[in-house]
């Protein structure tokens, strides 16, 4: 080290700290300071132009409470190779001791030279921060954590990753443990600082394939696969700017818990959704029951409409006569009848072939013009093709197909119904899907219009369905279904109708699978998303949920996913899990005192419950002066503690969790085993403390 240098290491981290922000303050205003007035053609241009610059201005905040970088790795060499693989700055032109030094951090930030002072998590050289061992140091000599307290660095922690006195020693890292178990108030945060190597190994997947991963409960596999995102938008930056990218969660409170990750990354252009906002083509007003949503969801479904869009495919039985000047061109209707029966084999797009059938009638006109010694050109063809008699044999023979009235058919038609169900579903099954049961002797009540008619969610699913059979959906990207277990094979079709050219990252956890029609394998699912060959990745580690609370709720495993491998996880938290028992009319001031408890520490509370209980819950907080909110909203110092329907319970996470009558949980559900699966949810939102409150027994799988 030179004579001159700094000789205490945090001082000196800090400098770098301090310089690296005013770096990243300069190359924002470098952007800042760009003028555009002359370099755009029109201003359709210049207004795309400066949407882009308004985007890189505000990639390149500089987030006082977000620590600018996070680690430090020293290199036995210096990484040029790696660096410039990474596509972020020039590599180092020297060989000396800085070289050799990269700081890892959220962002690219360089000096004024273009050199890196800070290099993005998701290059190459970034890598071995997340996969370096003891054992396989990866050319790392040292591995440097950073401990921050809000923006100010202050603290730090070595790996000396090359040393062979070093390579038996096992000692885990304290500030890494510390980041993991940092209380959490507000959104989901990013786990950059804290990704392990098996998750960074799903992080990094390329993106031609499509990856499952199975997650318990604490593995985080949601941020996993967030974070696959994010690296994916850096690794194919131009491609999936060109096809799109998107996350779908299952429901708005889960979407408004992760909207800060990607953000926090720099990534700011990826859309959310729900499953009901890509199939939201008509307004939902009704509710099927779980029997009907089940036959609905079915993946049995999709060849039912399949017959009934080309229900209305006829076979002509008058010819086609084109008139063109004083010459009549017939076309008989056998000849009709072969086009017809061509395109129907090709099995393409309903709307594709409609509008291919006019030419075909076209070119066969065409073929006798030239037989009769005329010289026809395509603009005659297309002027063919408009001619009324053949736009009347089009419609005749292939009419056009409305899917939201083709389903209201489907829906209140018996007869149409049981013609395109023929060998499909049973009659049972028919007559439970439809909305005006069939009374013996009566007729059937005339069919509301589209905009009247009461649609449900499992509705919407298969006129989306229906449409794509008309006209091909859009493909994006790369799409991540998060709480994927949840899903029906139709909507899995929905979806994978979104990335039929791209590809996929699928997250859930089979164990918490509490619809009706919740999947039983991720091979079966995968194949209805139309990724079969997807690869499939467990994480059972979980680095949230203390190993009390998991140990608990994975007595419910061998009830409701028995042949799932049990989680584990690395934190152990002495009473971190309280069960108590109380008389059933002390319930509400049993459940207040936890929740008491639970606001006396630092970290966000959650009260989890039967949602038939919210309502006399809400009460009693009011009554009690305690401050609550409905999930989706944030969570703040002055009010940490939200009221959560256990229905809603899925993908949340809080600090601090009381579930209030267990008992009650499971018996709102249709059946036992969906019961339970929602009661191993709400056990395991809670990171650092657990309070189980019952009056009646707990279900007897809980027992031991």
């Amino acid at each position: 080290m030179p004579a001159h240098e700094d000789t205490d290491p945090l001082r000196r981290e800090r400098a770098h700290l301090a310089a690296s922000r005013a770096a990243l303050r300069a190359m924002r205003a470098d952007v800042e300071a760009l003028d555009i007035s002359d370099v755009t053609a029109n201003w359709v241009n210049a207004a795309v132009l400066e949407h882009q610059i308004g985007e890189r201005i505000k990639a390149l905040a500089d987030h006082a409470h977000t620590p600018l970088f996070f680690g430090r790795l020293d290199y036995l060499h210096a990484p040029g190779a790696e660096l410039a693989e990474g596509g972020e700055g020039e590599p180092p032109a020297g060989g000396g001791e800085e070289d050799q030094r990269c700081y890892i951090g959220r962002r690219h930030v360089h000096d004024a030279d273009g050199d890196p002072m800070v290099v993005d998590w998701r290059a190459p050289v970034s890598q071995p921060f997340y996969r370096a061992s003891k054992k396989a140091p990866m050319a790392v000599a040292l591995r440097r954590r950073f401990g921050y307290t809000g923006g100010d660095l202050t603290a730090y922690e070595d790996e000396h990753l090359s040393d062979p006195a070093e390579a038996e020693k096992g000692t885990a890292s304290k500030l890494l443990q510390a980041e993991i178990e940092r209380p959490r108030v507000g959104p989901m945060r990013d786990i950059v600082a804290t990704i392990q190597p098996e998750q960074d190994e799903i992080v990094r997947a390329g993106l031609a394939g499509t990856v499952c991963v199975q997650g318990a409960p604490g593995t985080g596999k949601t941020a996993v696969g967030l974070h696959r995102v994010a690296y994916l938008l850096y690794a194919h930056r131009e491609r999936l700017a060109r096809t799109g990218t998107l996350v779908i969660g299952p429901n708005r409170s889960f979407l408004h818990y992760i909207e800060q990750v990607l953000p926090a990354l720099g990534e700011l252009e990826v859309r959310q959704a729900t499953v009901g906002d890509l199939v939201g083509r008509v307004e939902l007003r009704g509710e099927d029951t779980a029997a009907a949503a089940r036959i609905k969801g079915d993946a049995r479904m999709a060849d039912v409409l399949r017959r009934a869009v080309r229900s209305g495919v006829t076979m002509p039985t008058e010819p086609c006569v084109v008139v063109r000047g004083s010459r009549r061109w017939r076309i008989p209707a056998y000849e009709l009848e072969e086009l017809v029966r061509e395109l129907q084999a090709r099995d393409i797009r309903y709307e594709a072939a409609r509008a291919a059938l006019p030419q075909r009638i076209a070119h066969a006109v065409l073929v006798r013009m030239e037989a009769a010694g005329e010289a026809p050109d395509d603009r005659v063809q297309d002027a063919v093709a408009r001619n009324p008699a053949v736009k009347a044999a089009v419609k005749a023979m292939w009419p056009p197909v409305d899917p939201a009235k083709l389903v209201l058919r489907l829906l209140s038609d018996p007869d149409f119904l049981a013609e395109q169900a023929e060998g499909l579903l049973t009659a049972e099954e028919q007559k439970e899907i439809l909305w005006q049961k069939p009374v013996l002797g009566s007729p059937m009540p005339k069919a509301r219009g589209v905009r009247a008619a009461k649609w449900s969610a499992a509705d919407a699913v298969l006129i989306d369905e229906a449409a794509d059979l008309v006209e091909r959906t859009p493909s994006l990207g790369h799409v991540v279904l998060d709480e994927a277990q949840d899903l029906s094979p139709m909507q899995y079709r929905a979806v994978g109708r979104r990335c039929s050219t791209g590809s996929a990252t699928v997250l859930g956890d089979l164990a918490q699978g509490t619809t009706p029609w919740a999947t039983g394998s991720w091979p079966e699912a995968l194949a209805h998303l139309g990724k079969p060959d997807a690869r499939i990745e467990e994480l059972t580690a979980g680095f949230r949920v203390p190993r009390e609370i998991i140990a608990y709720a994975s007595r419910l495993l061998p009830a409701i996913a028995p042949g799932l491998a049990e989680a584990s996880s690395v934190r152990e938290s002495p009473g971190s899990l309280e069960i108590r028992q109380v008389a059933p009319g002390d319930l509400d001031a049993a459940v207040l005192a936890a929740c008491g408890e639970a606001l006396a520490r630092e970290g966000s509370v959650g009260l989890i419950a039967a949602d038939a209980r919210i309502p006399a819950l809400t009460e009693a907080l009011g009554g009690a002066g305690i401050a609550h909110l409905a999930p989706g909203e944030e969570t703040s110092a002055a009010v940490r503690l939200t009221l959560v329907p256990a229905s809603l319970a899925k993908g949340l996470e809080y600090d601090y969790v009381v579930v209030d009558e267990p008992a009650a949980v499971v018996d709102a559900e249709p059946d036992e085993r969906t019961g339970l699966r929602r009661l191993y949810v709400a056990l395991t939102r809670a990171v650092s403390g657990l309070w189980v409150i019952h009056g009646a027994p707990l279900p007897r799988q809980l027992a031991g």
